[in-house]
């Protein structure tokens, strides 16, 4: 008899770990495109396959309503650099069974990642999961100390991050696709600034992405930038070996989310823009907004910077977007 009930004590440590909530989840996704992806330029297809995946318990907030855990999947490209290989995001998830409106977020230029966590936070309280992504060359995505990031002066190395950083999101949807928690029909995504732009290009590749809200974005790159006096430094010399306008408007079509933008027109899109914007000019915004359909576009009366007045509204107004019907 008290062989038995020591074996029962021993078992029970075993029992509840093995029923730990907090304890790492690990799983596989499986990918499958939706459609033949004849819409898709070929640099952003990506063919049927399955990826693993590990999340683990950050921490839970209960007076918030919400759980936020790290998610980590491997790119499904491999570029130079190791750390850059393996997508980081967290998940957050609202408290219930759901299923829940899931949306990607994406961060600024310059992120120190506090603005996509307070909207993920934002958006949990308002029963909206969201995975707040990591672009390359974002965070943990660079190593200690290096100067690579996802935009710079060269340019094979920027057109490279941008398609991994698609393709990543791409990954990062079928993600959200496949977590019981989150209604598979209502998945969208949202970035600010350069954010906002990279989130408009990933959705224009991933038609699983039905609603996408804009912030502080645009497209029509070239035509934006080209002839703006701080340019002149580049653009000078650059026509003076023999390059014209047509010429970067080529070379920058992969990335410009103008390109593709009429393949939003499907969609939902929501547009917020300042219409003081010395960064991400009014124009660019209006050139999008018309290429995806004329869709609802709200304006604030601020700058690039000064847009922080405006970030309650702004997070509402995106908020109805994704839970409306």
């Amino acid at each position: 008899m008290r062989l038995c009930l020591s074996l029962v004590i021993l078992a029970l440590p075993l029992s509840a770990a093995a029923a730990d909530p907090d304890a790492p989840e690990r799983g596989s996704v499986r990918f499958e495109p939706a459609g033949d992806q004849k819409d898709i330029p070929e640099r952003y297809r990506l063919a049927a396959h399955a990826f693993d995946y590990e999340m683990t318990l950050k921490y839970r907030l209960p007076a918030s309503g919400l759980t936020v855990s790290r998610v980590r999947f491997p790119s499904p490209v491999e570029s130079p650099h190791k750390e850059n290989n393996t997508v980081h995001a967290e998940f957050y998830r609202p408290d219930g069974k759901g299923p829940f409106p899931g949306l990607i977020i994406l961060d600024i230029t310059g992120g120190d990642q506090s603005l996509s966590r307070s909207m993920g936070t934002y958006f949990a309280q308002k029963g909206i999961a969201g995975l707040f992504v990591q672009m390359a060359y974002y965070g943990p995505r660079r190593r200690p100390g290096s100067r690579l990031r996802l935009l710079s002066t060269n340019l094979p190395h920027s057109m490279n991050a941008l398609r991994q950083t698609v393709l990543d999101l791409r990954r990062a949807t079928a993600w959200l696709e496949a977590r019981p928690e989150v209604d598979r029909k209502r998945l969208g995504i949202v970035g600010t600034s350069l954010g906002s732009m990279v989130g408009a290009l990933a959705a224009e590749m991933e038609p699983k992405l039905r609603r996408v809200a804009v912030l502080l974005g645009g497209g029509g790159l070239v035509d934006a930038y080209y002839d703006h006096p701080q340019a002149a430094p580049y653009r000078i010399p650059f026509e003076k070996l023999g390059g014209t306008k047509a010429m970067v408007v080529k070379l920058l079509a992969p990335v410009d989310p103008l390109t593709c933008a009429a393949n939003l027109k499907d969609r939902k899109v929501l547009i917020i823009a300042g219409k003081r914007d010395e960064i991400v000019l009014p124009k660019m915004s209006v050139a999008l907004w018309e290429a995806s359909g004329r869709q609802k576009i709200v304006w604030y009366d601020c700058t690039h910077y000064g847009a922080i007045a405006y970030v309650m509204p702004g997070l509402t107004q995106v908020a109805n977007h994704f839970t409306a019907p």
